[in-house]
């Protein structure tokens, strides 16, 4: 799970999404009709097993989360339940029906004919009649449509090459506006207790030495003993030192350091 300080830059962005129906992946219907995967997955009925990722599961969910009154009468309806319970960073169109067994079905949502995010939804657990999600899990967002991953306000940077690293590795997002933090900006490298955090600080809205390691700094000249690490978005460039204290990001305007979070930082 997002730790708390990414989780509250993105929680905004998270509910005017939700509002609004973005990130949905085109536009498209909730369920494709007529469509069928070149090769349907014959695996266990698992979210988790049927997906297809190029890296990492980003989140899986054993599921099992609706009660009396959260239930469908349909498939569908039990697919929609699972968005309404979990409000989960993943689109919410362009799936169809992978599968069908019995009192299960597994939907998938596909990414070049890969299943980047699958849910298997159930009918009549115990205590929980209708249909309802089962198990679910996604792969990483960098995985998704470039519409569908900013839509959450994940910004993908990319490698040398230009392939999308997950945000597993690196990760940026806006600061947000519930804590006034909006004309911050969040780094991250990691997503893991104690994986480093540093934060763009224009407007001084934190303090250094208490909740920052050192003040921010527009204009810097690039430390000698730093690294590029080939992470790149849009016309940012990620640079580091062994100490990893500040992070410095080349712009066409020059060289910012961006001190590193301490731990504990969280919007109050």
């Amino acid at each position: 799970m997002r730790r708390d300080l990414v989780a509250m830059a993105l929680l905004t962005t998270m509910a005017a999404v939700t509002a609004t129906g973005c990130g949905d992946g085109g536009g498209e219907d909730l369920v494709l009709k007529g469509t069928s995967p070149a090769s349907p997955y014959r695996g266990p009925m698992n979210a988790r097993s049927a997906l297809e990722c190029d890296g990492k599961v980003f989140d899986a969910d054993r599921g099992d989360g609706w009660s009396k009154g959260d239930g469908g009468d349909t498939p569908e309806e039990g697919l929609k339940a699972y968005f309404d319970i979990y409000v989960p960073e993943v689109p919410r169109s362009g799936y169809r029906v992978e599968r069908a067994e019995g009192d299960r079905v597994l939907y998938s949502y596909d990414v070049g004919g890969r299943t980047k995010v699958a849910v298997v939804v159930a009918k009549d657990r115990k205590n929980r009649p209708g249909w309802g999600p089962e198990t679910s899990a996604s792969c990483d967002p960098a995985e998704l449509p470039a519409d569908v991953s900013e839509s959450w306000g994940f910004e993908i940077w990319t490698d040398r090459t230009g392939r999308r690293v997950p945000v597993t590795e690196v990760n940026s997002s806006a600061g947000a506006e519930h804590c006034d933090w909006q004309s911050a900006h969040f780094l991250e490298l990691g997503r893991g207790n104690g994986d480093p955090v540093y934060i763009r600080d224009p407007d001084g809205l934190f303090e250094a030495g208490t909740q920052l390691s050192a003040a921010y700094d527009r204009d810097v000249p690039m430390p000698a003993d730093a690294h590029d690490t080939g992470y790149r978005y849009r016309d940012w460039q990620l640079w580091l030192t062994d100490d990893k204290s500040k992070a410095y990001v080349r712009t066409p305007d020059g060289v910012e350091a961006w001190p590193r979070a301490k731990q504990g930082l969280a919007c109050k």
